[in-house]
């Protein structure tokens, strides 16, 4: 049976945008969030001027691991950095000989070779050493990938609040010609 009144297109236009307006905020809010970089703490793994979708759903399931590049929400309103997860809760982490140490244990981070070569050829180390630091419960220890440019957990920004990581980094989605899913 056809039903044979019709209908406003006006109305059904409205009604379509409006859906679509309502996804695009759901996802926006509870799933997927566009970020840009600013700085270059996170050199060469993530470029100042770059923008990255963060997945906020993974991490409201719990899946944060050791390596992962999240956001952190700043202290002031529309503040965030991008950080690498070094320690979880309860780790041990300390730098000695400029090596990092996670409970005791030298810990490679491949990602860090192209600084590290930079730094041999300067005459320097990517990171001055410290002593342990115990990770509390319900934090995280982040560090930025060009160790000797980022304000970190090591130097300000002390350990995080898991309750103020906004998500993880999926994928660089600009500039176009450098689309990628950071290591």
């Amino acid at each position: 049976m056809i039903d044979g009144t019709k209908s406003n297109p006006f109305i059904e236009w409205g009604r379509a945008i409006l859906l679509a307006a309502g996804l695009a905020f759901i996802i926006r809010i509870f799933l997927f969030e566009p970020y840009l970089v600013e700085g270059s703490s996170m050199d060469p793994t993530l470029h100042d001027g770059e923008r990255l979708f963060v997945n906020k759903a993974s991490f409201m399931i719990g899946d944060l691991e050791r390596g992962d590049i999240v956001i952190i929400d700043g202290e002031e309103k529309n503040i965030h950095y991008v950080k690498r997860v070094i320690g979880l809760p309860g780790d041990e982490i300390e730098v000695e000989n400029h090596q990092l140490l996670i409970n005791g244990q030298m810990f490679k981070e491949p990602y860090l070779q192209l600084n590290e070569e930079k730094a041999a050829e300067q005459g320097t180390f990517l990171m001055e050493n410290f002593k342990t630091i115990s990770v509390p419960e319900h934090e995280i220890f982040v560090m930025g990938d060009n160790r000797a440019n980022s304000m970190d957990s090591r130097n300000g920004l002390g350990s995080i609040a898991i309750g103020q990581v906004a998500g993880k980094a999926e994928f660089v989605f600009f500039p176009f010609e450098k689309i990628r899913k950071p290591k």
